[in-house]
């Protein structure tokens, strides 16, 4: 996962520098190439140090539940996915400052409450990687978890031993 984000990012940087974005699927689908000082979906809670000091003092509680949930293999894997795009990100901005971000998507606007959003926020893979772990993990924690808690077992213990009587 890293690696492929910071070889895609590297890819844009020299591919897309100083260049009109590249259309892959019309206005839908474009390579633009854009710096994020900020944070996900164009957020600027504080700054740029800010966002690398949050990953990192949470990076280590993900890794802690990933080994702890190893065994169940949909929370460990998408808490990896969240883990390695997390990384990919602290990459760059150790090394850059700031984000690679290049996917450049458009589904369709957003008018809510005053917010106005024409063009959805350019990402990465990481950022992707992130979000559709983060998507998995909320249907899995409110479809799964719940339902094995609700037959009177945890989904991490084994199920009472039936004896002949």
């Amino acid at each position: 996962m890293v690696a492929l984000d910071q070889a895609t990012k590297i890819w844009a940087v020299h591919a897309l520098a100083d260049q009109p974005p590249v259309r892959v699927l019309g206005d839908f689908l474009m390579f633009t190439l854009v710096y994020n000082r900020g944070g996900a979906m164009g957020t600027s809670l504080g700054s740029p140090m800010y966002y690398l000091v949050v990953a990192l003092i949470i990076l280590p509680f993900i890794i802690y539940y990933i080994i702890h949930h190893r065994h169940e293999a949909p929370l460990s894997w998408s808490l990896s996915f969240i883990a390695g795009g997390a990384i990919g990100n602290v990459i760059d901005r150790i090394r850059l400052g700031q984000v690679v971000d290049f996917i450049d998507v458009d589904f369709f606007d957003i008018n809510l409450f005053g917010y106005q959003l024409r063009r959805w926020w350019t990402f990465n893979i990481a950022d992707a990687a992130i979000f559709c772990a983060m998507i998995f993990l909320v249907i899995y924690l409110l479809w799964y978890k719940p339902r094995s808690a609700a037959h009177g077992q945890n989904a991490d213990e084994e199920p009472p031993a039936q004896t002949d009587s």
